[in-house]
């Protein structure tokens, strides 16, 4: 049986081609596809060999393919001319190459550009550091703190405060949660669906609904804020964009100046923007009630309390 001359033959000839007029070479990968109809026998073997795992094809001998392939070196080599290489060499040098890319394309749209695999620890740390500053002073400068003051007293006052943050928001959401619990601030943080529902629909007139969510986007926060708001709740966000569809749907918006981004890199930076404007409104509403502060401490040093209680109140990271 003889192979298609109109597939790998032509295949051969464009890679030529745009090698001698310099431009980017053609993919391996698609020359061994566009190639695959007219391959038969050995030759097709060692094609389905390469395109299952082409990461290992570009780093292994042509012996080691040969025997996955169960062929000949020759065979190899013919296959390779054939596609438009000078030999296997050349095939295996293109294959880790578009391998190369490939992972690199994979970090860049996951992790980002700004961090490489090749950095070491000491660039990690600047460029992480770097961001955070740079999204901390972003913070600063895009805080309402008029709104923010407004949002505090309210929480104060609040008969019941239910956050609500998930996936990426959720850390901010859980520290602001334990700050406000700690301080006697009758908090809840729901999570999922079906608590945020749930959560939303116990809230009275008075009562605050905060979200989380640096994206303002998602149907089970615009949900929650909107059982919340038919409750007669104050409705609130914290957000890296004052022009999502949450912040249209609630009555108080705290922009953050850092937005979602395009990589890990991005969302990790605008860590320090949710946290220091969780840790704000906490210290504001800290402020509104002071004296449950000192009656707290106060009773964990009365004779008889708990040294547990005294432990946990004199701890400064809770």
């Amino acid at each position: 049986m003889s192979q298609d001359p109109n597939s790998a033959g032509d295949a051969a000839a464009s890679a030529r081609g745009r090698r001698n007029e310099g431009v980017s070479e053609a993919s391996p990968l698609e020359l061994l596809r566009s190639a695959l109809p007219g391959l038969t026998g050995a030759k097709l073997r060692v094609a389905e060999v390469i395109l299952r795992d082409p990461a290992v094809a570009g780093r292994s001998s042509i012996t080691w393919l040969a025997d996955q392939a169960r062929t000949s070196a020759a065979t190899i080599t013919r296959l390779s001319t054939a596609l438009g290489f000078d030999g296997f060499p050349e095939l295996r040098a293109a294959l880790a190459r578009e391998h190369g890319r490939d992972v690199q394309a994979g970090w860049e749209k996951d992790i980002g550009s700004a961090i490489t695999p090749q950095d070491p620890p000491s660039k990690v740390l600047s460029t992480l550091a770097a961001n955070q500053f740079s999204a901390a002073r972003n913070a600063m400068a895009s805080v309402d703190l008029d709104a923010m003051a407004r949002l505090a007293d309210r929480i104060a006052a609040a008969g019941r405060v239910q956050l609500f943050g998930e996936w990426g928001d959720a850390p901010p959401a859980q520290e602001l949660y334990l700050r406000l619990f700690r301080i006697g601030i009758p908090v809840w943080l729901g999570e999922g669906s079906y608590f945020a529902q749930v959560g939303a629909s116990l809230l009275t007139p008075g009562d605050v609904a905060l979200v989380v969510s640096r994206s303002g986007e998602g149907d089970t926060p615009l949900r929650f804020v909107a059982v919340a708001r038919d409750h007669g709740a104050l409705t609130a966000l914290i957000t890296g964009d004052p022009a999502s569809p949450l912040a249209e749907a609630v009555d108080v918006v705290l922009h953050t100046g850092t937005g979602t981004g395009n990589s890990w890199t991005d969302y990790f930076a605008g860590r320090s923007s949710d946290s220091l404007v969780g840790a704000l409104l906490w210290a504001l509403v800290a402020q509104r009630v002071p004296d449950r502060i000192y009656d707290r401490m106060s009773r964990s040093e009365e004779p008889g309390g708990s040294p547990r209680g005294q432990d946990f109140f004199n701890d400064t990271m809770h």
